[in-house]
Formats: structure tokens, C-alpha cells, sequence
């Protein structure tokens, strides 16, 4: 029986994902079985290839790759899915394991954290980088809850999704939803973190890491 790791890598920029196969197959136990640049290839590719491990980016092209952890897991509730990204927050790190992600490790890392975290997450265990983990204590001993934490998956995707301006139309299409289920689910984020109004979702979404000022930026000078 092969002891290999097959590893699925998910990132929108085929340069990165380039950079990390030479990085991961340096280890003879591992081979990258595929590469995608959106959910929807991550998608099918985990379901064409059933990698022992996904290492996700979240930052991707229309939908996140918060909702392609979560389109996964409830595909294959085995999978076993590394979010690599530069989102810092604690906040970030939280959804992604509430999707069902089995690490996070930040792209300001050293690279030997990613390989570590491949082997510990094949394992069947969790991997956390050290800022991850300063940021969650640093989050928990302030004693103050981030207004996302009452906040599913869906609906932080949909929020990340409405600060970064799309209609609820384009919502639906990337979310394979109905106009009326995001417009449901518009009004019952703003009921549960008590915004007022779509600005107010912009500057929550900004304030919990969901977008980055250098977005917001884009979208004003539109």
C-alpha cells in the first residue's frame, strides 16, 4: 500500500501554485494530483481526484475558498482540507474551521509550516500557525465576540460577498442560490450583528477581516 500524500492545491494565481508544488514535492511522499483556480474547479477535482489532502487559498476569484471548504465537506465529510492564506484574523481562521477545515496556516509562515501541517492534517489532525494561534488566544482573552461569530459559513460568504459590492443576483450564481435565499439570508445577517444598513455590513465585513482596505479602495474608485 502506498504511504504517498496526494494533494490537491487550490490558489487563483498558477505562478503561487507552481512555486508551492516545487516547494511540496520536494518531499518524496508527496505529489500534487491537481491544481484549481476557483470553487467550482476545486469542486470537481477533489471529487475526480479524492486527494488525501486540499491545501486551500481563500482569497479566490467570485466565491470563496471558505465556500469551497464547505461545498467539500459536505461532498466528502472525510476530507481533510489546509487553508493557506494571508488573512491573519482570528476571525477568518474560526469560519474556516466551522466549514470544516482541518488547519490554517498564513502565507507569512515559514515554508517548512506548510509541509509540517500537510503531514500533521493527513494524519487526521490539526494545524494551526503561530499567529493563528496568538491571534484566537488574543481574541478569546479580550473577552469580546466578533459580531460574525453568530454568523453561519453561508452567511459570512454572503456578507463577504455583499461588502465586496455584487447584487444578489450575482450572489445566487456563484452560490448555486435562489434570488430569494439571498435576499433572506441579507436580511437575517443584518437582524443577527444588528447592522443598519449595507454600509454598516461594509465596515463589519472590513472590521472582521472578510475584505481588505485595498478592496474597499477598488470599489470606491469604481
Amino acid at each position: 500500500m502506498s504511504t504517498g500524500i496526494s494533494i490537491l492545491l487550490v490558489d487563483d494565481h498558477p505562478v503561487v501554485r507552481e512555486g508551492y508544488r516545487r516547494l511540496l514535492e520536494r518531499r518524496p511522499q508527496f505529489s500534487v494530483c491537481a491544481e484549481a483556480e476557483d470553487v467550482t474547479q476545486a469542486y470537481l477535482a477533489y471529487k475526480t481526484h479524492k486527494p488525501d489532502v486540499v491545501i486551500m487559498d481563500l482569497t479566490l476569484q467570485g466565491a470563496s475558498g471558505l465556500e469551497a471548504v464547505r461545498r467539500i465537506r459536505e461532498w466528502d465529510k472525510e476530507a481533510r482540507l489546509l487553508v493557506f492564506t494571508m488573512h491573519a484574523g482570528s476571525a477568518f481562521a474560526l469560519k474556516a474551521f466551522e466549514a470544516g477545515a482541518s488547519g490554517y496556516i498564513t502565507k507569512s509562515s515559514p515554508p517548512g509550516d506548510l509541509v509540517q501541517a500537510v503531514e500533521v492534517v493527513a494524519r487526521g489532525g490539526r494545524a494551526l500557525s503561530d499567529d493563528i494561534c496568538q491571534a484566537l488566544a488574543a481574541d478569546r482573552l479580550s473577552g469580546t465576540n466578533p459580531a460574525i461569530d453568530a454568523l453561519s459559513t453561508r452567511e459570512t460568504e454572503i456578507l463577504r460577498l455583499l461588502a465586496t459590492g455584487l447584487s444578489s443576483d450575482a450572489i445566487a450564481q456563484l452560490l448555486n442560490l435562489s434570488q430569494k435565499t439571498v435576499r433572506n439570508h441579507h436580511y437575517a445577517i443584518k437582524a443577527k450583528i444588528g447592522a443598519e444598513n449595507d454600509a454598516h455590513l461594509v465596515w463589519l465585513a472590513l472590521s472582521a477581516g472578510l475584505i481588505s482596505p485595498d478592496k474597499l479602495a477598488g470599489m470606491t474608485q469604481q
